[in-house]
């Protein structure tokens, strides 16, 4: 396997990014949006430098190239078997969350999802006029689980007719396993939902035993009903770039879909497309040496909050994002705010109220091992 220095450092700082600028000119450390600070693989800047020299950027489409990329990487990664005509390509995951919210059900009908979750799971049912509905997951013996119970008494009184479902997940780090998944495909079927399945993270398992089973490769009837949202967007670091995909094999479910992009969603950008076809077909080496080093940065983290009285995480088994419960300590030390007395520390997190889950924060440990010690050592000094 090729050698990769992921301890290299960056020069993040005074760029166009958008994770560090939010603290600009002052001593945080910025490890909230997830976003990672690793240059991407060098066979896709390889592709990438390549599509450049190329020197025309006209109006692009999917190439076969592209679409036969996408096809054999769900073989080869989740022996999935989907065609080409089922691809669906976006200029973003989160654009597909709202097209879902307005190619699915009728106005009137609610959109269900589960707390705590990536905002826009939130505000995409918002933009498209629609009601949300959620039930909270449940967290007991230190393990985020689903109440299935709730979940179906919400959806027989809510007319909820989509399901946004995040697999694995962000922020709770869960990876679905196979008879969860199989409780959702039921509920499904009781209440006549079409599922949204945002499957960003699924290239970002922690737990070198496990493996990821896309929600639609269950059954073809679960396939009918079923929005799945991929991009190598998290996985490859490359969110700046601007590409995902959908995979939906029923034909009016497709149909539906694309008429709700008409006029609204712009074709992806073909450097973007040729990231995505340079990751799915040559960065595997890159790929497996980055979980290794993420698995180390997951077990840090782990540590220093478990040594933390007041704190608490469950294991990251998927991204590269930690979910720390800081109500306790908070409650104790009397601090309504628990963002801002962190950033006073110099660390800049995520506020779990932006997720529905006030008192919690999210920790985006996709950095340098040097840096992560630091931001680490600030959590302490700030407990």
């Amino acid at each position: 396997m090729a050698e990769f220095n992921f301890d290299a450092p960056v020069e993040r700082t005074g760029s166009d990014s958008f994770k560090w600028a939010k603290y600009a000119g002052r001593d945080i450390i910025p490890l909230w949006v997830a976003d990672m600070d690793f240059a991407a693989p060098p066979a896709l800047l390889a592709a990438l430098h390549a599509r450049v020299d190329h020197g025309v950027f006209g109006y692009n489409q999917p190439t076969s190239a592209q679409n036969a990329a996408v096809v054999d990487y769900l073989q080869q990664q989740y022996d999935w078997q989907i065609e080409a005509p089922w691809i669906v390509w976006l200029p973003g995951l989160v654009t597909g969350l709202n097209v879902a919210c307005r190619a699915t059900g009728e106005r009137d009908d609610a959109v269900f999802t589960a707390t705590p979750i990536y905002p826009p799971f939130l505000s995409a049912p918002q933009f498209s006029g629609r009601r949300s509905v959620s039930v909270p997951l449940v967290c007991p013996d230190n393990t985020w689980l689903w109440d299935f119970a709730a979940v179906d008494g919400v959806l027989r009184d809510s007319r909820a007719s989509l399901f946004l479902l995040c697999h694995p997940h962000n922020p709770v780090g869960r990876i679905w396993n196979e008879d969860e998944l199989w409780q959702i495909a039921a509920l499904a079927e009781k209440h006549n939902l079409t599922v949204c399945s945002d499957e960003i993270h699924c290239g970002l398992l922690l737990d070198p035993a496990r493996r990821h089973r896309p929600l639609a490769s269950l059954s073809p009837q679960l396939a009918a009903r079923t929005v799945t949202l991929m991009a190598p967007s998290k996985t490859f670091n490359i969110p700046g770039l601007g590409a995902a995909f959908a995979i939906i094999s029923d034909a009016g479910l497709r149909r539906n879909f694309r008429a709700a992009m008409q006029g609204i969603v712009p074709h992806t950008n073909a450097l973007g497309m040729a990231a995505t076809e340079a990751a799915l077909t040559g960065c595997g080496d890159w790929h497996a040496a980055l979980l290794t080093y993420l698995r180390g940065n997951a077990r840090a983290v782990e540590r220093v909050v478990a040594g933390l009285p007041g704190l608490s995480m469950t294991p990251v088994e998927a991204t590269y994002l930690a979910w720390i419960d800081v109500r306790e300590w908070a409650r104790e030390r009397g601090i309504i705010d628990p963002v801002r007395h962190f950033e006073a520390h110099g660390l800049g997190l995520s506020d779990g109220a932006d997720f529905g889950a006030p008192g919690f924060v999210r920790l985006n440990f996709g950095t340098r091992r040097a840096l992560l010690d630091e931001a680490l050592r600030r959590l302490s000094a700030a407990r």
